[in-house]
């Protein structure tokens, strides 16, 4: 198991950030599939919306990749604090009848984790270069946080109506 704040060279880490964000981004949009499913676009829109900022993350990534060749790795080899990495989303936290407050509760829970996963490399790496390179995504992830912070307040400040569920999941007995 390769533990991520003990990588020493900058294209290993380069492709362990780029994996952490496409795979929260396909996981959002995972998400949103199963919103549109049952019918809740609002929430669809939302994690769409939470795909594409992770997208945008992991283009910027490939823009400091320019000019070096970054190895295959996959996601199973690092050692994450938990099962998921830390900005995806676990399938169980997911409800089709989920409020805008709790999609946006999740993502910062992301956010939060991916800012702290990135300031603990940028803490403990041998390398200097990752060093500062994950002090770049830790500023980048703070971003997100207030950003999200921010929709949190300003959903609070409205009331947001619960949804009837016209058509419930039944488990036979």
């Amino acid at each position: 198991m390769i533990k991520p704040e003990e990588i020493e060279d900058l294209e290993t880490f380069l492709a362990l950030s780029y994996l952490l964000e496409i795979e929260s981004s396909d996981r959002y949009s995972e998400l949103a599939d199963n919103m549109q499913v049952h019918n809740n676009p609002e929430i669809e829109q939302l994690f769409r919306k939470l795909s594409e900022y992770s997208g945008m993350h992991a283009a910027e990534i490939l823009e400091h990749s320019k000019g070096k060749v970054l190895p295959k790795v996959a996601s199973w080899q690092f050692q994450w604090k938990d099962p998921e990495g830390p900005e995806t989303t676990a399938f169980e936290l997911a409800e089709y009848e989920m409020t805008s407050e709790k999609v946006l509760n999740l993502a910062l829970h992301n956010e939060i984790s991916g800012r702290d996963f990135y300031a603990h490399i940028a803490q403990q790496s041998p390398s200097a270069e990752i060093r500062e390179m994950a002090a770049e995504f830790t500023e980048e992830e703070t971003e997100h946080v207030q950003l999200l912070e921010k929709w949190i307040t300003q959903l609070a400040d409205k009331k947001e109506l619960i949804r009837d569920d016209l058509d419930p999941p039944n488990m036979p007995e």
